[in-house]
């Protein structure tokens, strides 16, 4: 059996290749043209090389393969509305629909979002029936992913598509060569993080999601979405379970919401003025004043989602980055 993996050199690309090959799966990667990725090199995969916005190049991609898992997307968020983002993250999603349907695919697995369902709090966290509210954001990356999800689900209800989206909260673990997500642990790890806000998110290790997206290419119900979701922290928690793991001291300092959200503000009318992205932006601030809180209890009952500790995550994630020389960059 043949797996196209879209977004192969991504963070949640590159671990789901590693766990299909686990499972004695063939795999093709799909990448973009030019990137070279040593990661990938030191694996038996087929590289194919072209554009998520060339419909040709998409479908041809897609033949002789028996499943996708649709990785690949554009994460920015700045400016907050870009064609691009929209353009990659839907037009492209697309595209993968069109390929999927003529190449016969058996299933497709999509990776989301779980922006694209409410969040809640600790004691009653967002789940899969958890209308969202995250347009209010006025982010193109937040729209894009929703609007690409109810475009599968469209073709699932009235085009006979079978296919199922994964929808990760926070993810953490190796292999993050941007890096992205990691980008927390390095700022922890450098003490370039003064405070924390009285807000948290959910986190999950990257491996346990790549698993549920394998297990997804035979498990769970056509049409459905899940949550990959784990550990419901708040900042201080999280910064506190990374230092004790990483041996540093946690940042101290309580940050107000209305002095974030004042810091935001400026960081993006500067950003305006100068064209340099804003370390924090108004909506970023905003963002992080929520409290991004997911149950995954309908994933680990019907893909057998793992829930891996989260110190084990933040664990391998600063050991990959130290053993590429992250630490020094």
């Amino acid at each position: 059996m043949k797996v196209l993996v879209t977004g192969a050199d991504g963070f949640l690309g590159n671990n789901i290749i590693r766990e299909l090959l686990d499972r004695d799966f063939e795999v093709r990667g799909f990448l973009q043209k030019g990137r070279t990725l040593q990661t990938l090199d030191e694996l038996p995969v087929e590289k194919v090389y072209g554009d998520l916005l060339n419909a040709d190049e998409v479908e041809l991609a897609a033949q002789g393969c028996d499943y996708i898992i649709h990785t690949a997307a554009n994460t920015s968020i700045w400016p907050l509305r870009s064609e691009i983002v929209r353009q990659v993250n839907y037009n492209g999603t697309l595209n993968i629909i069109n390929a999927a349907e003529k190449a016969k695919i058996k299933r497709l697995v999509s990776i989301g979002s779980a922006n694209s369902f409410g969040n809640g709090t600790k004691a009653n966290p967002g789940n899969e029936d958890t209308p969202s509210t995250a347009s209010k954001f006025g982010l193109d990356y937040i729209d894009s992913k929703l609007q690409a999800q109810e475009a599968i689900l469209d073709h699932v209800k009235n085009h006979g598509l079978d296919a199922i989206i994964i929808n990760p909260t926070f993810m953490l673990g190796p292999y993050d060569t941007k890096p992205s997500s990691g980008e927390l642990l390095l700022a922890l790890y450098h003490q370039k993080i003064p405070g924390y806000t009285s807000s948290g998110r959910n986190f999950i290790y990257v491996k346990d999601v790549a698993i549920a997206a394998c297990n997804a290419l035979s498990m769970g119900r056509n049409g459905e979405c899940y949550i990959m979701a784990n550990e419901n922290l708040t900042y201080d928690e999280f910064n506190h379970l990374v230092a004790k793991e990483l041996a540093i001291k946690p940042p101290k300092l309580f940050i107000p919401k209305p002095f974030i959200l004042a810091y935001g503000l400026i960081s993006q009318a500067l950003a305006y003025i100068t064209g340099k992205p804003p370390l924090v932006s108004y909506t970023v601030a905003r963002l992080g004043n929520e409290t991004n809180y997911y149950t995954a209890a309908k994933a680990v009952k019907e893909l057998n989602l793992p829930q891996t500790p989260i110190k084990i995550a933040v664990r391998e994630a600063f050991d990959w980055f130290k053993e590429n020389g992250y630490l020094d960059k």
